[in-house]
């Protein structure tokens, strides 16, 4: 964050101490100062060490010797002076704000307590209230940051990732209207930067503001060749303001524009999907499977396409093409917040799961966790690692019946091992726990399939086709929020010396 947020500037917190030890004419004060001034921080060192001795129980000498240090780059020597000064002088202002100033430097929340002192003494200051905002926002506490930003003001006019940071966690709270307000603040400091303005258009979308949303848009689409982004978000305010056949022509302007994202076919079948142009939808698709023919998310895009028109075959092939390309749609929600996991490294997530199962092993979770795992890692009926799994698997419905995941991670395995009808059983089982349950009704697909009971699957493939389409709207809105939150986030400046 730019220097504004230091506490004060090296020069006015020179002068409070000065000013603060002007009674004491004894003190050698001047001296001091007068080479902190000039930044002759190691004479002003030198000046202090027997004005301290003489002197021991001066809380400003205390805080000359921390403004010192600090200018030297000695911050843990600085901020020993200054809470040495503070033992002497609680409220002693320069000692505050030269302590504050180092520890918001280095994002501490040693920062907060001190910012807090700071406001019990000086309640409207501005920069006290940005600082612990921002403190608070890199901890996720937005709801207790909020009312720091706003008691901030005008300071924020000038700090583009305070008011990135003011602005996302407005969204978080769903306080859309205001973050609006403030990101029109941010647009203002750089107008002609693409991505404040997508950012301010994303927000607007969100608070139901379309025509809003196409104003910020309009420089950069009055441009020679506007950006994909930028025709996608125009696409999604004309649909969204109910004027269709232009979200589609400016979709396919994205689509020429930038040919293999695959986000912009997916928003294409949701608008065929919404205004049943089934076909027209598919053949988008097919386009973007020419380009991309391991994207598994186009075929499953279009398989719930297919569905709608009866063509089941094309269908199932379509999401069974889509689980063979990404076998990490059937892994659970759980199993893909560990970090590991993240980072694909299944070996390394199961060591952690396994290490955990020593500590706790009738743990359904983890149980579960590691059949999932073990699946994901292609373990093959008859191996130790499969027959674990599966015992796994088990011992977790048994504990949890209600944990539908475990129950599509144990019809996954019964499918592989060739017991058909216990996994469809499993699949029931989960579906009666989550009626949403995407893959359990895929899983029941292949089991019905696989003994040739096909009478379900017209059915089950809408029941699929209904999941999925309302899934991908949910993706597609959480899309703009994650626009928001990935902006930079605001960062603390280093101290100016």
């Amino acid at each position: 964050m730019d220097r504004v947020f230091s506490t004060i500037s090296f020069i006015l917190l020179i002068a409070l101490v000065s000013s603060a030890a002007a009674q004491t004419a004894r003190d050698p004060i001047e001296p001091i100062t007068s080479a902190l001034r000039n930044h002759q921080f190691d004479q002003a060192l030198q000046l202090l060490r027997p004005a301290l001795q003489q002197f021991p129980k001066n809380a400003q000498l205390w805080t000359l010797q921390g403004i010192a240090f600090s200018g030297q780059g000695h911050n843990n020597e600085a901020l020993t002076a200054f809470h040495r000064a503070l033992s002497i002088s609680p409220d002693l202002l320069p000692a505050l704000e030269g302590a504050a100033q180092i520890e918001y430097a280095a994002s501490s929340k040693d920062a907060i307590p001190l910012l807090h002192h700071l406001l019990q003494l000086r309640p409207n200051d501005q920069t006290s209230h940005a600082m612990l905002a921002v403190l608070e926002y890199q901890r996720g506490n937005c709801a207790t940051a909020i009312p720091h930003f706003d008691k901030a003001g005008a300071l924020l006019d000038s700090q583009i990732d305070a008011l990135h940071a003011y602005a996302t966690c407005l969204v978080k709270q769903k306080q859309f209207d205001q973050a609006t307000k403030v990101f029109e603040r941010a647009v203002a400091l750089h107008p002609d930067d693409p991505q404040e303005r997508h950012l301010l258009a994303s927000i607007q979308l969100m608070a139901k503001k379309p025509k809003d949303a196409l104003a910020t848009l309009d420089p950069l689409l009055q441009r020679a060749s506007p950006a994909a982004e930028t025709l996608e978000l125009a696409s999604a305010a004309y649909e969204d303001g109910g004027d269709t056949p232009q979200a589609v022509r400016t979709l396919r302007e994205a689509i020429v524009a930038d040919p293999k994202n695959v986000s912009l076919y997916l928003d294409f079948a949701t608008i065929s999907f919404a205004h049943q142009s089934f076909q027209v939808g598919i053949d988008i698709l097919n386009d973007g499977l020419t380009l991309m023919p391991q994207a598994s998310q186009l075929y499953l895009a279009r398989g719930v396409l297919y569905v709608q028109l009866a063509q089941y075959d094309k269908a199932q092939d379509d999401f069974e093409k889509s689980y063979q390309l990404d076998p990490s749609q059937s892994l659970s929600s759980a199993a893909q917040g560990l970090a590991a996991v993240q980072e694909h490294d299944l070996d390394r997530a199961l060591t952690t799961v396994e290490s955990k199962l020593a500590r706790n092993p009738n743990d359904p979770i983890l149980l579960y966790l590691q059949a999932d795992i073990l699946s994901e890692k292609g373990v093959d009926p008859g191996t130790p690692d499969f027959q674990r799994a599966l015992r796994s698997a088990k011992k977790a419905v048994g504990l949890r019946p209600s944990m539908a995941p475990a129950h599509d991670t144990l019809a996954k395995l019964y499918l592989l091992s060739g017991d058909i009808q216990a996994a469809a059983e499993q699949c029931r089982q989960a579906l009666t726990a989550d009626p949403k349950d995407q893959t359990a009704v895929y899983h029941l697909i292949q089991a019905l399939r696989k003994t040739g009971q096909k009478a379900e699957l017209p059915d089950l493939l809408k029941r699929l086709a209904e999941l999925r389409a309302a899934s991908t709207k949910e993706e597609r809105e959480h899309y703009r929020y994650r626009l928001v939150e990935d902006t930079p986030s605001a960062e603390p400046a280093r101290p100016e010396p």
